[in-house]
């Protein structure tokens, strides 16, 4: 028997992923959590997990892709790409990632890509378009400690920490229509100067950034210091800026198409 395709059923957009890279057992590997690849998949788009790219494979995997997710990491951007020493070395840094994820950013605002960024994706994005990141948020006066606690599982190091205020008339705004959003909180570092071009759409009790959009882009941008995608099955917040996503990602792809 010959099983043939639904016709009523479209091609899902495709995602890209960048992979980290770690070492395991003393090989080296690419790694993406599942959790992120889950969050696409919830988008209604189709996941494809990216391990690096030279400047020829970026070329063509744009011209693959119809949106971006910049997922969260236990690395951080190398500080020398916004002129900086490191300021702890006993934390974890991924070169590679960075080689090739900030010329991403770059090439998929200019063309108006959707691109959906969490937590080193949020500090990513800044950085390619010309901000600058404080490498530990908890050492500032009047800075909250935004990091996990410390040994606890899962449930507890993703539970919610503090509220967000959402900025009114920004693209967060439309999405969710309230003020304000008790999110998760994991991250040492935080936007210190703010790219050009950048709209803050949501700030932490002690004012640091929570959330931007690039405001003259073309297409779809949010970007979000907390992990949106953690149960974001569970969370209609999350579920409305995902569903989102997906739509501009199905947008860009009929567009792309015709």
């Amino acid at each position: 028997m010959t099983l043939k395709a639904d016709p009523a059923s479209k091609p899902r957009p495709v995602v890209l992923i960048p992979a980290c890279n770690e070492e395991v057992r003393e090989h080296p590997f690419h790694i993406a959590g599942k959790k992120y690849i889950d969050a696409v998949r919830l988008a209604g788009c189709l996941p494809l997990i990216v391990p690096s790219a030279t400047e020829a494979e970026l070329d063509e995997l744009l011209a693959l892709a119809d949106g971006v997710f910049l997922t969260g990491s236990p690395s951080n951007v190398h500080p020398s790409h916004f002129d900086e020493e490191v300021h702890n070395p006993a934390l974890p840094l991924d070169p590679t990632r960075d080689a090739w994820t900030l010329p991403l950013v770059r090439r998929a605002v200019n063309i108006g890509l959707p691109l959906f960024a969490i937590c080193r994706g949020f500090q990513e994005t800044n950085v390619a378009l010309g901000g600058t990141l404080h490498q530990a948020v908890q050492e500032l006066e009047g800075k909250l400690d935004h990091r996990a606690p410390s040994g606890r599982p899962p449930e507890e190091s993703y539970a919610d920490q503090h509220e967000v205020n959402v900025l009114p008339g920004g693209r967060l705004d439309a999405l969710l229509g309230q003020e304000r959003l008790s999110v998760n909180s994991l991250h040492g570092q935080g936007v210190k100067d703010l790219a050009p071009g950048l709209r803050i759409e949501a700030t932490a009790p002690d004012g640091l950034v929570e959330a931007f959009s690039v405001d003259q882009a073309p297409g779809f941008t949010l970007c979000l210091q907390w992990h949106p995608e953690w149960r974001a099955e569970h969370n209609p917040a999350s579920m409305a800026m995902l569903t989102a996503f997906g739509q501009a990602c199905a947008q860009y792809r009929r567009a792309r198409s015709s």
